[in-house]
């Protein structure tokens, strides 16, 4: 049996017919005699990787080993070692360090949820001491996939390491914002907001009351909204403060659990809500909650059997 590993676009000169090559003898890789399962590389990928084991046993710091690691990427973005050769070439040839990420987004495009690519972008930035340029990559990014992890990771990580909050448009939040017109699920996208107001003063009591301002109208709009409920709850937390704080919220929810076919979601925040008073002592609130619990029952049959366990432990 074969694994066949595909290749991208590549030149079709092998490396062991270049002049410039042969001054190496290429290093075959050793599944050992009898391997169980060998993987059918391509002629170029053998080819490539043979001479790039060998500049590794060799330790070569070379213009051409450094091209050898751009043609080893191409045909593999994801080994780890390539990667780290290529930035062990980086330093030690002083390549320019723009051109390099350049190159970065460029295969980014192509593999943008491989972990060595962010792994190396984050690597070249804190080469550069430089990450002006790391919001607009990362939009690029998500431009494409609103939900890319990777892309959302590397963000906070360079608005918190080089305090890119003071040049982003309102602190980042007009970026968050915009992601939400177009789809208020997206819970990368709440996260991100969490994570902004948390970084920058925290939520204070007036943070607390807009944050609750904001998230409000998309409930509205979104009953459904797991994310948005989430986002409310969070906040909540963060701030230190109860439903009882806003009783707006309650208002706003009863009327969406009213609906002749409400939201499980809506649902859920009723619920949240009512333990919440029971908590505070209002003993009134305990069949009102079992009440929504029977009502979820209902509206949300696939956790059925959870909701008759929340009932149990009213």
């Amino acid at each position: 049996f074969f694994f066949f590993f595909s290749t991208g676009p590549m030149s079709s000169v092998l490396l062991r017919d270049s002049p410039e090559w042969q001054d190496l003898q290429p290093v075959p890789q050793d599944d050992g005699e009898k391997p169980a399962c060998p993987i059918a590389y391509s002629l170029q990928f053998s080819d490539c990787y043979d001479y790039m084991r060998a500049v590794l046993q060799k330790e070569e710091v070379s213009e051409r080993a450094f091209q050898l690691t751009t043609r080893a990427i191409e045909h593999n973005p994801a080994n780890y070692t390539v990667w780290h050769y290529r930035r062990v070439l980086l330093q030690k040839l002083q390549k320019d360090l723009g051109q390099e990420l350049e190159y970065i987004a460029a295969v980014a495009e192509d593999s943008p949820k491989n972990y060595q690519i962010w792994y190396h972008r984050r690597a070249v930035v804190e080469m550069t001491g430089d990450a002006s340029k790391e919001l607009a990559f990362t939009a690029a990014i998500l431009k494409e996939d609103a939900k890319n992890y990777h892309a959302w990771q590397h963000r906070q990580w360079a608005m918190t390491q080089y305090n890119l909050f003071a040049t982003a448009s309102n602190k980042g939040l007009d970026y968050v914002d915009a992601l939400l017109a177009d789809d208020c699920r997206n819970n990368s996208a709440w996260n991100h907001r969490f994570f902004i107001i948390s970084s920058t003063g925290g939520f204070t009591p007036e943070t607390l009351a807009a944050e609750v301002e904001y998230t409000l109208p998309h409930l509205k709009l979104t009953p459904n909204n797991e994310s948005a409920v989430n986002y409310l709850k969070g906040c909540l937390q963060a701030g230190k403060a109860s439903f009882s704080a806003f009783p707006h919220i309650k208002e706003q929810t009863l009327q969406l659990a009213a609906e002749d076919s409400p939201a499980p979601q809506a649902l859920r925040l009723l619920l949240e809500i009512y333990c919440s008073e029971v908590a505070e002592g209002k003993e009134e609130s305990r069949a009102a909650a079992q009440a929504v619990c029977d009502q979820l029952q209902h509206h949300d049959a696939v956790r059925a059997r959870y909701w008759q366990l929340r009932r149990t432990q009213l």
